[in-house]
């Protein structure tokens, strides 16, 4: 039984009983996040891109756990520059892990630090661990591929952004849900500034609407899935 925690944003760990995942690990300067960077244990992190709201305290993690950084090309390479472990992919690509099997897919979004530096495409990623299939989104809007993404995978969980402004809202978010088809839907990357300001049982009810199950996590509270 695996184990999926959301701390707010676009931060989620995932944890099989042997090994911990954290993806997008923004926590610092994170109102809703319920943990602090140096109490969080992980043996690999995964970023979906390098925006300073996704990167977040990826780096302090890695070097405090000896943990992995998985990433794409160019921010694997600025993660090792760092000083820290890195494996790098790229779109498209799938490699087994210890804990599973990732692959990296298309996410259409931008992708540079917070001082500027481009950083290869942004990504969505897809964790096949224990008979079990996960799909974290990564910041993106609305694509048609994601109904491919859902035909050639059996999801059991897919987690979307719903926050608007940078990435899809909540009707967007709700097609993307019909594409993907998984068997449950989680909302992610909402109300953590201004801007993206949402409300997930509205996401939910039509999610619902459309015969779908939904859960919204409440931040710092897990599932099993």
């Amino acid at each position: 039984m695996l184990k999926l925690t959301y701390h707010g944003h676009s931060c989620f760990e995932v944890n099989t009983g042997s090994y911990n995942i954290i993806i997008d690990p923004f926590l610092k300067g994170n109102k809703n996040s319920d943990i602090k960077a140096e109490d969080v244990k992980a043996d690999f992190i995964v970023l979906s891109h390098a925006h300073g709201d996704h990167i977040g305290d990826a780096f302090d993690i890695a070097k405090k756990n000896d943990a992995t950084i998985i990433a794409v090309n160019e921010l694997a390479n600025y993660a090792a520059d760092k000083g820290c472990k890195a494996h790098n992919m790229h779109i498209g690509g799938s490699y087994e892990f210890p804990f599973g099997r990732l692959k990296f897919t298309i996410a259409h979004h931008g992708s540079s630090t917070p001082d500027g530096k481009y950083m290869g495409e942004p990504a969505g990623i897809l964790l096949s661990i224990e008979g079990k299939c996960i799909y974290h989104s990564g910041d993106t809007g609305l694509f048609w591929d994601m109904k491919l993404i859902g035909e050639m995978n059996a999801l059991d969980v897919a987690m979307v952004p719903i926050g608007d402004n940078f990435t899809m809202g909540i009707n967007d978010a709700v097609k993307a849900i019909e594409f993907l088809n998984p068997k449950l839907a989680v909302p992610m990357h909402y109300n953590t500034f201004g801007v993206i300001e949402q409300d997930p049982q509205e996401f939910k009810r039509k999610v619902e609407s459309i015969g779908k199950q939904c859960i919204v996590i409440p931040f710092g509270e897990s599932i099993e899935i």
